[in-house]
């Protein structure tokens, strides 16, 4: 249960951020604070087990992407993985900001922001705790055995490959 499942349908995974662009956004525009706690529990239960125990991650993957027009596209789990842990600091931070601190205006932003990164993957597919898992790997914080899909670029792009430090 406690797994987090590689590869991903990027499919699915857009659903999910749709969904958590919407239940941010809804946050902020009604004032309906209490959103907060279903968004963090989402992001942690994410984290922990994939779609598994997250109802968003449920929908996602049982009844909206395998009705969508195209297939699965797979892409590696790792960088997905790290982007809901970021999910996790963002929507938690949000959390005790507003319920911990008061500071409702904080709190705003950081769910602003959430929202941002989530609809960017929702609409054009880009994933920005991806794009810094690889940016992480690039520079050796992350393992290049972490990914090897990732490290190996010439999986998915014949004929580029990046070489990481060992």
């Amino acid at each position: 249960m406690f797994r987090f499942p590689n590869p991903v349908d990027e499919y699915a995974a857009r659903t999910v951020a749709f969904g958590v662009a919407m239940t941010a956004s809804l946050s902020v525009l009604t004032g309906q604070h209490w959103l907060l706690v279903p968004l963090t529990y989402g992001f942690v239960a994410r984290l922990l087990t994939g779609p598994t125990l997250s109802p968003l991650g449920q929908i996602a993957t049982r009844l909206v992407a395998p009705r969508l027009p195209r297939g699965p596209k797979p892409v590696p789990g790792p960088p997905k993985r790290f982007a809901q842990g970021i999910g996790v600091i963002f929507a938690t931070s949000a959390l005790v900001l507003y319920y911990g601190f008061g500071l409702t205006t904080a709190s705003t932003v950081v769910l602003l922001l959430l929202s941002c990164a989530a609809g960017l993957e929702a609409l054009f597919g880009i994933c920005l705790g991806c794009l810094a898992f690889g940016l992480f790997m690039r520079v050796g914080v992350i393992p290049a055995d972490v990914c090897e899909a990732c490290a190996d670029l010439s999986l998915h792009h014949p004929g580029f490959s990046v070489d990481l430090p060992d």
